[in-house]
């Protein structure tokens, strides 16, 4: 009786989500950092991270972490150093906010109210969609206060791509809600229980979706902020130590979280394939898988295409990507109103 009450407390509740978004926030992003380095080593042929603890490299993920620790913290003499010093936490804090409403499964029973997420909110894909534009002000205060041209240039690029992926982004997202009746990613998951993924009605929402992500998160082929070869490494040119190390986190925590929105809106959420009936498999594996999947697509790509310019990004989203979007949702509300 005194532990039904303990876990029937809506604060122990809330505590014990805080606790596991909070670990998840912490350890997937280093699983995909991670695969990323085993990943890019296997098809680029790269001999180095196969080396730390020797087999296999087990060991590259600690041997990064102690670098990073190791490292001086350096600040330009130049540099706006209050602005300079909380640039990471900007870049850190939408994706952790981000992580407090991912549906990663669904309550016991039917239970919407405690399931494996942080909160069910009603509006909680806008919130998503909108939480994350907020990165590139991190991105804008890394460059400016650096007091470095190549810095600076680097932040004006994240901003102006800024223009290109966001109203695309929301458009692919926007038709999903008009064919699933709600802008709540645990009611969009839930939807697709009964019927095939929303990926294959909304199939070049995907693709577009997929595309305006990479440049939200500056991956390739759209890393023009960071162009090493161009800009040394953009925004984060000045950063050393551990607060570069945040700058990764907030990246590869990104790719997590996109990768999770991707799940909810097109491939079933935490649902199992249509055609399989494997009840005895939990629901969150499913969704863990699907963000797992998109991941490496997004490693990969990294280790295929080469980079793009930021005009050529603008005339795509502009051209092509924006009037795919409308075309989509038009389709989608003939659909809704026809069916």
């Amino acid at each position: 009786m005194i532990f039904e009450h303990f876990f029937n407390d809506p604060w122990v509740i809330l505590g014990l989500k805080l606790a596991a978004v909070l670990g998840l926030f912490l350890t997937l992003p280093l699983i995909v950092g991670y695969g990323e380095h085993k990943g890019l080593a296997h098809m680029q042929s790269r001999f180095g991270p196969m080396e730390a603890g020797k087999f296999h490299g087990w060991a590259q993920l600690i041997a990064d972490g102690v670098k990073f620790i190791q490292k001086e913290d350096i600040i330009p003499e130049a540099a706006d150093r209050k602005v300079f010093a909380m640039a990471p936490a900007f870049a850190l804090l939408p994706v952790m906010l981000t992580f407090l409403v991912l549906p990663f499964g669904p309550g016991l029973a039917g239970d919407e109210a405690n399931g494996f997420f942080g909160e069910n909110m009603d509006l909680s894909l806008f919130f998503v969609l909108a939480i994350s534009a907020v990165g590139v002000i991190a991105m804008l205060m890394a460059g400016w206060s650096s007091a470095n041209k190549f810095a600076l240039i680097g932040a004006i690029r994240g901003a102006a791509q800024l223009i290109a992926y966001e109203l695309p982004l929301v458009l692919a997202a926007g038709a999903v809600a008009m064919q699933a009746g709600s802008v709540s990613l645990v009611d969009i998951a839930a939807a697709q229980s009964d019927q095939l993924w929303f990926v294959v009605p909304q199939f070049a929402g995907f693709i577009i979706f997929i595309m305006a992500s990479l440049a939200e998160l500056s991956r390739p082929p759209f890393d023009m902020p960071i162009a090493d070869s161009e800009i040394i490494f953009g925004h984060m040119t000045e950063y050393t130590g551990l607060r570069f190390a945040l700058f990764l986190l907030a990246e590869y925590a990104g790719i997590v979280a996109l990768a999770a929105v991707a799940t909810v809106l097109f491939l079933g959420g935490w649902n199992a394939p249509p055609l399989l009936d494997i009840s005895f498999i939990p629901a969150p594996f499913w969704t863990f898988a699907k963000i797992g999947a998109l991941a490496f697509v997004i490693i990969w790509l990294r280790a295929t295409y080469p980079r793009l310019r930021e005009d050529q990004l603008q005339k795509m989203a502009w051209k092509f990507l924006i009037p795919a979007s409308l075309i989509q949702i038009l389709a989608t509300g003939i659909f809704k109103v026809a069916f």
